[in-house]
């Protein structure tokens, strides 16, 4: 099992690369846009990015999990044959999407509270999901091939690409928002281009109707699944566009994206994980091995959520992009969100784990229902919180929604595929947690902070060892990897033919 998951950890590691790198990159358009942009703008940039996101979900039409599904056990036509569907699908579907959206661009700018000088922006943004959602199939087939590296570079490149041509359009031709949607399309049509080689070698012109339907049947459930995701992300800009201003939003909006840092994490183990859980699926201790899975998971976030929770505030006011802060001075009034922002995706990421025994048994049918409840909580929580705390009320609605979805999740994942989950371990970690975050709340030492904090990070360690979190045969574990390492880096050993 620990072979296993280190398998699981190095994909996640191949992944994390060029997510880290990449999302780092993206990141440096926060303070880019905070600094070039009026806040007005940035909250139309947010604005836009969120209703993309929801048509995200439309044009994938849960095509990505049917395809994970159905390749990794081909019970109906060959190999080929389960590309070829799918990514034919998306490409005439998608198509037909784009075509109308940008020939009603001004009446749907109008819909989203646009000016007509935005039309070009809702055109861009039409092609973005083009090419996105025509790509969605061979990025898959290179996760489920377990070719991470190409797929790391080719996501990587995309990130460069899109931050590049962001400096160009916004210093160089002073584009503002519609440069920043150009720099979308330029990106993604890029990326599909390197992505046909991929396509032709897994391209069949053999269509099975069987196929197409049974990919239909497992994939559409996860349209209103995945609406209510979308939602629970970003529906809290447009309530919060309604409630106050498009300046506001654009406070929360450069706020909220230092919960990057914590997202990552998130999304590079999801990236390894859902190959992961189904190519292991039908393994003698898969049950237990998603368990511990879960617990190293959560362990791995708590101590993350920990460091950036007590550190970020002394990590934005850093003067590191040339004199500047990451943000500027009137953005730091909204820090406060972020710590909140960090549990919210913590919770996000337990959801991803959770939801392994759904997918295994296709009972995807039970997903719109929690997503939809998660969603609920948090549109009503943001009408009722928003006007009584703000920016900081449409944080802590996210947080709602994404703990209930945790839960939801867990309950129906119990009922069709029952794992015993280390609840003990797992109340562990929440304890130290929590004890370690809320004395950095209630206890101070002025002048003394940042080494407070790394004696409060020391705590969070000594409460592990002393509620006995890690068994004998992990420490054991863990040193074999670390002897063995030093082994294998060792100038004087001498490989054998079986270790060569």
């Amino acid at each position: 099992m620990f072979a296993q998951i280190k398998r699981l950890g190095s994909d996640t590691a191949i992944y994390g690369i060029s997510t880290v790198v990449g999302r780092f990159l993206t990141f440096l358009l926060t303070p880019l846009y905070a600094h070039i942009l009026s806040r007005g703008d940035v909250g139309i940039v947010a604005t836009v990015f969120a209703y993309v996101a929801f048509l995200n979900v439309l044009y994938g039409y849960g095509m990505e999990s049917a395809f994970f599904k159905f390749s990794s056990s081909l019970e109906v036509g060959d190999r080929k044959q389960n590309f070829s569907v799918p990514f034919v699908s998306l490409c005439v579907t998608s198509f037909v999407f784009t075509v109308w959206i940008v020939l009603n661009a001004g009446s749907i700018a109008s819909l989203i509270h646009l000016s007509d000088n935005y039309n070009v922006t809702v055109k861009y943004a039409a092609l973005i999901l083009l090419l996105d959602a025509v790509a969605i199939v061979p990025f898959a087939s290179l996760r489920l091939a377990r070719k991470a590296k190409w797929f790391a570079t080719l996501k990587l490149m995309n990130i460069v690409i899109n931050v590049a041509c962001n400096i160009l359009f916004l210093f160089k031709f002073d584009m503002g928002v519609d440069g920043i949607f150009l720099s979308g399309v330029i990106s993604s049509g890029i990326t599909l281009l390197f992505l046909i080689p991929t396509i032709k070698s897994n391209f069949s012109t053999r269509w099975t109707g069987k196929l197409y339907a049974d990919l239909l049947k497992f994939g559409l459930p996860y349209v209103p699944a995945g609406i209510a995701t979308m939602m629970i992300q970003v529906i809290d800009r447009p309530i919060l566009e309604s409630l106050t201003d498009k300046a506001t939003v654009g406070l929360y909006q450069a706020n909220y994206r230092l919960g990057i840092f914590m997202m990552l994490v998130v999304s590079m183990f999801d990236f390894a994980w859902r190959p992961f859980f189904f190519s292991h699926a039908h393994d003698p201790n898969a049950k237990r091995l998603f368990a511990r899975v879960l617990t190293y998971f959560i362990l791995v976030m708590s101590g993350l959520f920990l460091v950036l929770g007590m550190f970020i505030e002394d990590i934005v006011r850093l003067p590191i992009f040339f004199g500047y802060s990451i943000l500027p001075q009137s953005y730091w009034v909204g820090l406060s969100i972020v710590p909140v922002v960090l549990l919210a995706y913590m919770f996000l990421g337990i959801s991803n784990n959770l939801v392994a025994g759904i997918y295994i048994e296709k009972k995807t049918t039970y997903l719109p229902g929690i997503t939809f409840i998660g969603a609920l909580v948090n549109v009503v929580a943001n009408f009722i919180l928003i006007p009584q705390s703000g920016i900081m009320g449409a944080a802590i609605a996210t947080l709602l929604s994404y703990v209930v979805m945790a839960v939801g999740v867990y309950v129906v994942a119990q009922r069709v595929y029952p794992v015993q989950y280390e609840l003990g371990r797992i109340s562990k970690i929440f304890a130290a947690m929590l004890v370690v975050f809320g004395l950095h709340y209630t206890v101070t030492f002025s002048g003394y902070e940042v080494v407070w904090k790394c004696c409060l990070l020391l705590l969070f360690g000594a409460l592990m060892y002393w509620m006995k979190f890690f068994e004998p045969s992990e420490f054991g574990k863990i040193a074999k990897v670390f002897v063995k390492r030093r082994e294998v880096i060792s100038p004087t050993e001498v490989p054998t033919d079986e270790g060569a």
